[in-house]
């Protein structure tokens, strides 16, 4: 079984493509999930991807798992990876598409940098206070609460984890310094902050185009500190990033 890990962001990923291997269509992918994400006695991984034989026009087809082995519609982060890894592995060119239950992704990669265009945001609800905190709420591929803050290190796990557990979505925290989005994340699936998040950057970066004033144009920070690239183009979110191929290996 021949396994790819990829980081994105601060976010990781476990990769590997089921295209022409039954093993991989009879295996029960949530618990392998779980196993391969494990941090202490698997891979570790913030979620696994499956690269699949697409049912359209596409170039291919993905899965997505997150850590603890649900899966999930979308992941901003990871479909950069799954796009160099499809690309590295020659399954499609550096103009690609691939099919996700979010919606068709298209993506472009030069050398290591990948830009993603992301499904259409879609506001879930008008701006509410809960909490202590004033939330939007936004789809950008999955649910994200968003909350615009003046101080980050405000972020309380425990607040993440119950406006988690109400809405059933992720949880972030933005700050804008005047020049980039800082953003913090508490991702549902791995129940924790994460590094980074594609989808709750990309939710962040909407709420403050929305509310606040913020240019259609934007560079965002997460929590890893790597420097990302969002803009609005009045319809799509696109989203760029390095993304670094760690290794591969064999499991059996």
């Amino acid at each position: 079984m021949q396994l790819s890990k990829y980081n994105a962001s601060g976010n990781d990923f476990v990769i590997f493509q089921a295209i022409d291997n039954s093993y991989f269509n009879s295996i029960d992918r949530s618990n392998l999930a779980r196993k391969l994400c494990d941090r202490f006695s698997g891979i570790g991984a913030d979620g696994m991807i499956v690269i699949k034989r697409a049912n359209s026009k596409c170039d291919f087809a993905w899965e997505f798992y997150n850590s603890d082995g649900s899966e999930a519609a979308m992941c901003g982060n990871g479909s950069r990876a799954a796009a160099l890894y499809a690309y590295k592995n020659q399954i499609c060119s550096n103009v690609c598409s691939f099919e996700t239950k979010a919606g068709v992704i298209a993506a472009t990669i030069e050398e290591n940098s990948v830009e993603v265009a992301l499904s259409e945001p879609k506001k879930l609800s008008e701006p509410f206070s809960k909490m202590g905190l004033e939330w939007s709420f936004y789809d950008t591929g999955v649910p994200h609460l968003v909350s615009f803050v003046d101080d980050l290190e405000v972020f309380d796990l425990e607040v993440c984890k119950a406006m988690r557990a109400k809405y059933n979505a992720n949880v972030n925290y933005a700050k804008f310094d005047g020049k980039r989005l800082l953003v913090r994340t508490f991702e549902r699936g791995v129940e924790n902050e994460t590094n980074a998040c594609g989808t709750g950057m990309a939710a962040s970066f909407f709420t403050g185009f929305e509310r606040f004033e913020l240019s259609s144009s934007v560079e965002v920070v997460p929590k890893s500190t790597e420097i990302l690239n969002l803009r609005f183009d009045g319809r799509t979110i696109h989203f760029k990033g390095k993304v670094c191929h760690i290794f591969d290996t064999a499991i059996y």
